[in-house]
């Protein structure tokens, strides 16, 4: 008997430890899956209670060993699939996500119900499948490490037991639940900013607490005040740092004067927008002796007024830049700086740091010196008023002024001829009544006055880079604050040169003949319908200028050094090269470049936020102008291309919009990425970047800022137009790599 209940235990042994064995090998064969308990015992065919509990222990057992680990929606995954796998969220659509991680490696396409409770912009572990979604490995987020934001701004709508906010963020696929003790007193159709007190998953809305009520849906005060929120722009300055404003002595001792060059006599004026307040640039222009002319940039001493280590100090470094809306200006710095103690204006004695110039008639330079300045400007000119007397040769400071634009003229053109790229892309303006309502969407025209203001705002900036560059020799170079681009990725550039080859342009891609390439390029499409296309992607092309302490040169405008030092008052990396450069005037020895490394990594991400939120802005209007337009057929052009659509940009009002998939109902269309195209499966026509299309409004979402088109006739728009091209495997070998296989690479 005895041997017979051995027997038993024996064999129940061995029937777990195969139990076992399989249980392991679901999670060494399926790398990322999560299986729940149930899942593993049906796998293992079990189904005995006392196997079942076994199960359950063994699983605890391989947890607590750290072979395997509960996920998220509450499955078990094997640890050896983790190899610390770590990425940001990009939620490009409500069906899937991308998980970038890193610049040298393809996107992890996640579909929406693996990510779990992880939303755009956290940072998560990812396991990786065996299986691929095109040229993408496919996988599934394990954890989330650190939420990407906790606050965010929607339009609420508030029912008798509860309330959801639908969020303006259209990366954010969900609503957010809110308790009715949490509404805050919100009412339906309101735009709120929530904060998040609880994550969901991908069948369970997010809870949320409304924290702030910014006014009704549409109107135009809540919606900018929406876009604020949603970037986490600062709505006002703490008391402290408009007191520690207000502080400032506005008079110019003679100690101060004694320290400075003075240029008080010397012709200066400044040239600057209609509608601006602060003036921080100013030119001086004076005739020497020898026949050259002595020019000088000077530039608003905002590091005078703004010492280190105080609320003032730490503000400008935290907002790092002002943002410009399409209504209003978010400054850098209080009013009593930007507006009044710092701004250049006319008839009143300055305090400057200058970069002055000995030229010759070639504008070529002689001598150069940097150092404070005081000046005292004669005249404020807006471009406009500039642009006259350029144009007339008549009004103040004639002379003065058509030779600085004949110098300016020959600074461009040697810019030009070293290599520098000619970027002109076309930004807009809107027209708008007294309640921020859009009148009218105006293309901005750079002229001469512009341009002449530009070239000697560079030329500033690049002597005072390789002034301080080259005061030490060797290796042992000085810290500083450099504005860097780095050359274009060849991969891109060879995309882009196959979109120009779409519309009759060719491009050089060679890394010596770019540049020039690019001019001609650019001098080709100038007035041509894809003018705005084709520049819009030649900068998308291009590597991102940042800020570094790493001593690289500037491809787009082709110097070998190059910094920011001409707008102090609305960018703090100009403070900290003013700074820097007095420091090494005065002989002292080189600063820690950790520091400053760690203060340009924060200046360059505030700068992509201010330009992400001036983007939503103009968006908006753009949206809200095309709402209350005229209902009529528009000529666009496709300036996207995704499984989901085709973005056009209607040529007239710059305005770019959605016809969706799902609205192109004469066929079947597909999403051909490797030809980066839509292709209709029966009638083979074929939609690709560059095509011209008449369009009309179907819809406009201003919580969303979309809009969403229609053709203008189906049958006209698919079966006639020259551009909708048929479409053959045979006749088409275009490859785009898989950098821009999806919308979000070149939005």
């Amino acid at each position: 008997m005895s041997k017979n209940k051995k027997t038993k235990s024996s064999k129940g042994k061995d029937s777990f430890a195969r139990i076992k064995s399989i249980i392991l090998s679901i999670f060494s064969e399926n790398p990322g899956k999560g299986y729940s308990i149930k899942q593993i015992a049906r796998k293992a065919q079990v189904k005995k209670k006392d196997e079942l509990k076994q199960v359950s222990n063994f699983i605890y057992e391989l947890e607590l060993q750290g072979q395997i680990k509960e996920i998220s929606d509450g499955t078990y995954t094997g640890i050896a699939s983790m190899n610390a796998i770590t990425g940001i969220v990009d939620h490009v659509s409500s069906r899937f996500a991308y998980v970038r991680i890193g610049e040298e490696q393809p996107d992890i396409y996640i579909k929406s119900k693996d990510l779990g409770a992880a939303v755009d912009g956290d940072t998560v572990t990812v396991s990786v499948f065996r299986t691929k979604h095109g040229e993408h490995p496919e996988g599934k987020v394990l954890e989330v490490l650190k939420r990407g934001r906790s606050r965010y701004v929607g339009r609420i709508e508030v029912s008798k037991n509860y309330a959801f906010v639908v969020p303006d963020y259209r990366k954010m696929h969900q609503d957010f639940f809110v308790y009715p003790e949490n509404i805050g007193g919100a009412k339906t159709n309101d735009k709120v900013v929530v904060d998040v007190v609880a994550w969901g998953g991908p069948d369970k809305s997010p809870e949320a607490k409304v924290v702030s009520i910014l006014g009704k849906a549409g109107e135009n005060e809540a919606e900018i005040h929406s876009i604020m929120a949603e970037f986490g722009l600062p709505f006002e300055f703490q008391p402290q740092v408009l007191a520690d404003a207000k502080k400032i002595d506005e008079g110019i001792t003679k100690e101060e004067i004694k320290k400075r060059k003075d240029f008080r006599a010397i012709t200066t004026f400044t040239i600057d927008p209609e509608d601006a307040k602060d003036f921080d640039d100013a030119l001086s222009i004076r005739k020497l002796e020898n026949g050259n002319y002595e020019i000088g940039v000077h530039i608003a001493d905002v590091t005078h007024y703004v010492q280190e280590k105080t609320a003032l100090e730490e503000e400008a470094f935290d907002r790092a830049t002002s943002v410009y809306l399409v209504d209003r200006t978010i400054p850098m710095l209080p009013e009593r700086l930007s507006n009044e103690l710092c701004s250049l204006r006319p008839k009143e004695d300055k305090l400057t740091f200058a970069a002055v110039f000995e030229m010759n008639h070639q504008a070529q330079i002689v001598t150069e010196w940097f150092g404070r300045t005081i000046i005292h400007s004669d005249r404020r000119f807006t471009y406009e008023e500039a642009q006259t007397v350029l144009e007339t040769k008549q009004g103040d400071f004639t002379e003065e002024l058509l030779l600085l634009n004949d110098y300016a003229h020959k600074l461009r053109k040697e810019r030009f001829k070293k290599g520098a790229v000619n970027f002109e892309t076309t930004e807009v303006k809107f027209k708008l009544d007294e309640k921020g309502k859009p009148l009218a969407v105006i293309p901005k025209i750079r002229k001469d006055a512009h341009k002449l203001i530009e070239e000697f705002m560079l030329l500033a900036n690049k002597r005072v880079a390789t002034f301080v560059y080259s005061m030490r020799k060797g290796e042992d170079k000085n810290t500083f604050v450099y504005r860097t681009h780095d050359h274009p990725d060849p991969e891109k550039i060879q995309t882009f040169a196959t979109f120009a080859k779409q519309f009759g342009h060719a491009l050089e891609v060679e890394e010596k003949s770019i540049s020039k390439s690019l001019n001609s390029l650019m001098d080709e499409i100038e007035g041509k319908p894809e003018q705005n296309v084709l520049q819009s992607l030649a900068v998308r092309a291009m590597a991102k200028a940042k800020y570094t302490t790493a001593a690289k040169g500037h491809f787009g405008l082709a110097f070998d050094h190059y910094s920011h030092f001409t707008s102090p008052i609305r960018r703090y990396p100009d403070m900290m090269v003013h700074r820097l450069l007095q420091h090494y005037l005065d002989g002292k020895s080189s600063v820690d470049q950790v520091e400053f490394e760690k203060k340009c990594l924060h200046s360059s991400e505030r700068e992509k936020r201010a330009a992400d939120a001036e983007r939503a802005s103009i968006k908006y209007k753009q949206v809200e102008f095309m709402a209350s337009a005229e209902k009529r057929d528009y000529e666009g052009i496709i300036s996207g291309v995704t499984e989901w659509g085709l973005y056009v940009e209607i040529i007239e009002t710059k305005c770019e919009g959605m016809i969706r998939m799902a609205d192109m109902d004469d066929d079947y269309y597909e999403f051909d990425e490797r030809n980066y195209c839509i292709v209709g499966r029966r009638n083979h026509k074929r939609f690709t970047l560059g095509d011209k299309l008449m369009v009309r409004v179907k819809k406009t979402d201003i919580d969303k800022r979309l809009i969403d088109l229609v053709f203008a006739d189906t049958q006209l728009s698919v079966n006639k137009l020259p551009s909708a091209k048929k479409y053959s495997d045979d006749t088409d070998d275009l490859d785009f790599p898989d950098s821009l296989s999806n919308r979000k690479k070149i939005k």
